[in-house]
């Protein structure tokens, strides 16, 4: 029965969802280059070659970890289609993935489930309508409300983010305390006490605490049989 169920959420479900995901992330791909294409072609503005390459070799030297580090840690628990429907819409830390989260911890579903992420789904699908209605409505009344905001509240819009990920990390920590005490105590050594930059710090710890997760999961099984 079971293999039934997964066979036919794999062919119902998932092969769907990367066929088009994967065509769409392709074409959202090309469209970026299409002001550009348009600004060559109209008016011939084309940069060097050369500083095309420096430009992409800054910008990659800078976010190149997080081309892998972000797809591999949100996975778990964005799933698949919400994987594809985050990385398109953009805003992934600091809506889609406590979105995400919040949703499966409130219905109570096990992480990595199909139920999981069948809720994960949903959520995103839900915070991208209103992200869009959001920032429209930004867009029209957002300069006037900021206008009349004093200074000390526009200030504190630096502390959401981090607000944000750190209440992330409380929920999931909560979960796991073992694993949320290791990968803090990492973070901080490796931030505080060895100064390591950032892009070093994120990857590090991401695959530590993945790797220690690993580790204590076959050791109970091993001790279990």
């Amino acid at each position: 029965m079971d293999k039934d169920i997964n066979k036919l959420y794999k062919e119902g479900f998932t092969k769907p969802v990367i066929r088009i995901g994967r065509w769409t992330l392709i074409a959202a791909t090309f469209f970026c280059f299409v002001p550009s294409i348009y600004l060559g072609l109209r008016y011939g503005a084309v940069p060097p070659i050369g500083n095309i390459l420096s430009a992409w070799l800054l910008i990659a030297s800078i976010y190149g970890p997080y081309y892998f580090i972000e797809p591999i840690s949100y996975f778990p628990v964005l799933g698949i289609a919400g994987t594809y429907m985050s990385f398109l819409a953009g805003e992934i830390g600091n809506m889609r993935l406590p979105v995400s989260a919040v949703a499966q911890n409130v219905l109570k579903v096990e992480s990595g489930s199909k139920k999981a992420e069948l809720v994960s789904t949903l959520a995103i699908a839900g915070s991208i309508v209103t992200s869009v209605l959001a920032g429209t409505l930004a867009v029209l009344a957002g300069s006037v409300i900021l206008g009349v905001l004093p200074p000390f509240i526009i200030k504190m819009f630096d502390f959401v983010l981090p607000g944000v990920f750190g209440s992330m990390f409380a929920m999931f920590a909560l979960k796991a305390p073992k694993y949320g005490i290791f990968s803090l105590t990492l973070c901080i050594l490796m931030q505080i006490l060895l100064k390591t930059p950032v892009y070093v710090t994120i990857p590090v710890t991401i695959f530590s605490t993945i790797g220690l997760a690993l580790y204590n999961s076959r050791k109970n099984k091993v001790n279990n049989n």
